[in-house]
């Protein structure tokens, strides 16, 4: 599957609504430019007016007089998250984007109790890959916000990507919990969590996907690795989710994929009442995109 694939879809739902917290960054500007020559969607800018408006006269007059981008003035980055995060609160926009401001300054504004955008669910980070050589999408989580999540957060951060996997046309993902073997270790927590969330999908407590694990990177995307193995399983050598212990191992596959595989990415903060794009300055503007693109895809 080909993440260009997202492009179109994501404008095949009508016209969403993007707000940028805190505008006035290069690289953001040069992807919502993109994205409105794409016509992925309108997109309300929050930050310094006086900022923005010269990025986007200087590199991208034509987003600049576009009808579907509103500058609204902000004195600070606070002050910009928090009107962003106010306008998908109240439905004014579809999808939350992170600009020149700490991920740590936006998310104090999305866990706002008075006007953030919580549900009582784990965020996670969803990434959703166009790995050369696979036919189909490789999404993984959760590789930017939960360090060492448990049993409970784990089955959260799996149905996020569940949701965001239906919502990009995934029907019912196949799911690997993955851990360095592919049988249960007492030793090893990674393979007791794999085996109890195999459980719990089998008892219906975790719908719209086939679960098994615990299973090893190789068993869970390669059917001659899981078949050399000697492993019986729909999801082992199919696996559309693959769900990492820890950070370390989801940020570690994350970079090895974009900088070892040359990997396309696009990736969400799902759990929120809306998606929320949290790229980083190494991201490429296309990526950018990709995940303006998935999030517009994936929200209500």
């Amino acid at each position: 599957m080909k993440l260009d694939s997202l492009l179109t879809k994501a404008t095949q739902y009508g016209e969403k609504t993007v707000a940028v917290a805190a505008a006035e960054d290069e690289e953001v500007l040069e992807a919502v430019a993109e994205a409105i020559k794409l016509n992925l969607g309108n997109f309300l800018l929050f930050g310094n007016e006086e900022k923005i408006r010269g990025i986007l006269n200087q590199k991208h007059k034509a987003a600049a007089e576009s009808p579907k981008l509103e500058i609204i003035h902000a004195d600070s980055s606070a002050s910009a998250a928090e009107l962003a995060v106010r306008a998908v609160k109240e439905q004014k926009a579809n999808v939350l984007m992170k600009g020149n401001i700490p991920t740590a300054g936006i998310l104090k504004a999305v866990l706002n109790k008075e006007f953030g955008l919580r549900t009582g669910n784990v965020l996670s980070h969803v990434a959703v890959f166009e790995v050369p050589g696979f036919e189909r999408y490789t999404i993984v989580t959760d590789a930017a916000m939960n360090i060492a999540p448990d049993l409970n957060q784990k089955a959260q951060i799996l149905k996020n990507a569940v949701d965001i996997a239906r919502s990009i046309g995934i029907e019912k993902p196949l799911v690997a919990p993955i851990a360095a073997v592919e049988v249960v270790n007492p030793a090893m927590q990674a393979t007791l969590d794999a085996s109890a969330l195999t459980l719990m999908n089998k008892r219906g407590q975790i719908k719209d996907c086939l679960v098994d694990g615990p299973l090893a990177l190789d068993n869970a995307i390669s059917h001659e690795a899981a078949e050399h193995k000697g492993i019986k399983s729909e999801v082992a050598g199919h696996a559309d989710i693959l769900l990492v212990p820890t950070i370390e191992v989801g940020n570690t596959l994350y970079k090895s994929l974009v900088y070892f595989a040359k990997a396309k990415v696009g990736a969400v903060i799902a759990g929120a009442k809306a998606p929320i794009v949290l790229t980083s300055r190494a991201d490429s503007a296309e990526s950018k995109v990709y995940s303006l693109a998935l999030a517009i895809c994936s929200a209500k």
